[in-house]
């Protein structure tokens, strides 16, 4: 299989840091969840955000395409 696409980001800082994909879309702090967590009351994308965010993204498309080539209408969007 031919590779059709590649991305990679790179995190400074761990949990507490940054992290910045390699063209410069995504940019942004991270930090831990919730004060009772060891985070601070600033809101942070955490981690566990941006794996729900992409797991979701990916989960759909699928989900969409199956529907395509059963062409079955698909409501709520």
């Amino acid at each position: 299989m031919d590779i059709v696409y590649q991305a990679s980001a790179t995190a400074e800082g761990g949990r507490e840091g940054k992290v910045r994909t390699s063209d410069g879309v995504l940019d942004i702090r991270v930090g831990m969840p919730l004060p009772e967590l060891g985070g601070t009351q600033e809101p942070l994308t955490n981690p566990e955000q941006l794996f729900a965010a992409g797991y979701v993204v990916c989960f759909e498309s699928v989900f969409m395409a199956a529907a395509r080539r059963k062409r079955m209408a698909v409501e709520g969007r």
